[in-house]
């Protein structure tokens, strides 16, 4: 088994923390405080860390995530797109939702993205496989930042036509803020 902990602020707010435990070829990631932004960098690496090891079943505990924004989501959504590309429809990739809140399972609905999910309630992963090492933490740039949250936005776009009129306005400020900042 081996475990590490990442953690994210979040601008003053409750602070999400990322716990991970890999048990057998399942990859368990507690997530608590608020999933936003600021963490989604930090998630992602995570995963594809995971994934490029092997691993290809994640399950994301939420019992005590208060809750998601949309570039949480969009990083989530591409995570799931990104593991079952080019795989066969049988295949064992998969990304599990454990106990959503009523928040973040409304904005699942609401966003049009809860099909690509396996959502679970009332099972979760036994918190004594949670073991901490010491913290390790990344700070992405602020171009990371952008980048992340310009392809999450464009995800979410991209698998529900419904959410362009709601993101299109800040898709197109974060693709001009990433150009000025790489200019």
């Amino acid at each position: 088994m081996s475990t590490s902990q990442l953690k994210g602020e979040t601008m003053g707010k409750t602070p999400s923390r990322m716990l991970v435990s890999v048990v057998d070829q399942v990859a368990y990631v507690k997530l608590t405080g608020r999933a936003n932004f600021a963490s989604s960098v930090n998630f992602k690496m995570l995963i594809n860390e995971l994934n490029q090891r092997g691993f290809m079943t994640f399950v994301l505990e939420l019992c005590e995530c208060v809750t998601m924004d949309s570039t949480f989501l969009g990083v989530l959504a591409g995570i799931v797109l990104k593991l079952k590309d080019g795989q066969q429809p049988d295949s064992r990739v998969s990304l599990q939702l454990h106990n959503p809140n009523e928040r973040v399972t409304d904005l699942l609905d609401n966003l049009g993205v809860s099909h690509l999910f396996e959502t679970v309630h009332g099972c979760q992963p036994d918190s004594a496989a949670f073991e901490s090492l010491p913290e390790a933490e990344v700070h992405p740039t602020r171009e990371e930042i952008s980048e992340t949250c310009l392809a999450a936005h464009e995800t979410l776009m991209s698998v529900n036509p419904d959410n362009i009129p709601k993101f299109k306005d800040v898709a197109q400020f974060l693709a001009e803020d990433l150009k000025k900042l790489k200019a």
